[in-house]
C-alpha cells in the first residue's frame, strides 16, 4: 500500500464511518473500482483507529461526563440522572452488534466483501433510510430515550456487519424510526460506536502490529482521523435542517453504479 493509497483510504474511511454512506463497503470498493491490490481487514481495523481518536476528540466532554457517570453508578449503586442513564443505554445498545461482529467475523471477511452483494445493499439500505425519515416524526429529544429504545437501536446495529448496510446508516436509521429527532438519532449512534470501535481495535491490533506499522499506514489513521472530526462535525450541522435524503440518494447511485460495474466486469 502506497502512501497516497493509505492517505486515501483514510479519507474514505473518516467520511464513510459516521455518514450514512458504509465505511466498510466504500473500504472493499475502492481498491476493486481503482484496480488497487486489496488491503484486507488489517488495514481497515488501522483505518478504524483514526476514526476511534475522531470519536473520543469531538465528544471529549460527553465521555468525560460518562466516566463521571459511571463512577457515580458504582459508588451509589443506582441510576439516577440522564447521564448515568445514557451511559447505560449505550451499554444495552452495544450488546447485539458485539455478538454480531463475534459470531459472524469470518464472513464478513469473505462472503459479506462482493460488490454484487454490497451494491444491493447500498440500494436497499438507502431506501429504508430515505422512506423512515421522511415518514417519521421528530419529537423525541435523546433525553427521552429508554431502555427498550437502546435494545432496537442495538439490534439494527447487527446488521452492520453485512458491507454497504452501514453502522451509522441503520442505528440513525433505528432511532428515527422511533421518532428521535435526526441529530438525537445521530448523536446517539456516534455514541454507541465507540465501544464497538475501540474492541474491534483492541482484538484485531494485534495483527496489524505484527504485519508492522508503516508510514503510510499512519499516514492513513491521520487521514481518518480528521476526515472523521470533519464527517461529525458537518452531518451534525446538516441534519439540524435537513432530511437524510441526500445520503439515500447517493447511496441508491453508488449502488447503481457498482452493480452496473460488476455486471460489465462479469
Amino acid at each position: 500500500m502506497t502512501l497516497f493509497q493509505a492517505i486515501v483510504l483514510g479519507i474514505i474511511q473518516g467520511l464513510s464511518e459516521f455518514l450514512p454512506i458504509s465505511s466498510s463497503a466504500h473500504l472493499t470498493l475502492a481498491p476493486w473500482l481503482f484496480g488497487w491490490k486489496d488491503p484486507g481487514l488489517d488495514v481497515d481495523v488501522a483505518l478504524h483507529f483514526g476514526t476511534l481518536i475522531a470519536l473520543v476528540w469531538f465528544f471529549w466532554q460527553e465521555w468525560m461526563t460518562l466516566a463521571r457517570a459511571l463512577g457515580t453508578i458504582v459508588v451509589r449503586r443506582k441510576i439516577e440522572t440522564e447521564s448515568e442513564r445514557r451511559l447505560v443505554w449505550v451499554v444495552i445498545a452495544t450488546i447485539p452488534g458485539a455478538i454480531a461482529g463475534f459470531t459472524l467475523q469470518k464472513y464478513a471477511e469473505t462472503v459479506f466483501r462482493t460488490p454484487m452483494l454490497i451494491g444491493i445493499t447500498l440500494i436497499v439500505m438507502g431506501v429504508v433510510l430515505w422512506a423512515v425519515d421522511r415518514a417519521a416524526l421528530q419529537d423525541r429529544p435523546l433525553a427521552t430515550m429508554r431502555w427498550t429504545d437502546a435494545l432496537l437501536i442495538g439490534l439494527a446495529q447487527m446488521f452492520a456487519i453485512i458491507p454497504g448496510v452501514s453502522r451509522s446508516g441503520s442505528t440513525i436509521t433505528a432511532g428515527r424510526a422511533l421518532r428521535f429527532s435526526r441529530e438525537s438519532a445521530a448523536v446517539f449512534s456516534f455514541l454507541m460506536s465507540l465501544p464497538i470501535i475501540a474492541a474491534a481495535v483492541v482484538f484485531e491490533g494485534r495483527h496489524v502490529i505484527r504485519g508492522g506499522v508503516t508510514a503510510a499506514l499512519m499516514a492513513g489513521v491521520v487521514a481518518a482521523a480528521v476526515s472523521g472530526w470533519l464527517a461529525i462535525s458537518v452531518l451534525l450541522k446538516y441534519v439540524a435542517r435537513h432530511s437524510y435524503g441526500v445520503f439515500a440518494a447517493y447511496r441508491l447511485a453508488l449502488g447503481a453504479l457498482v452493480l452496473a460495474i460488476a455486471a460489465f466486469r462479469g
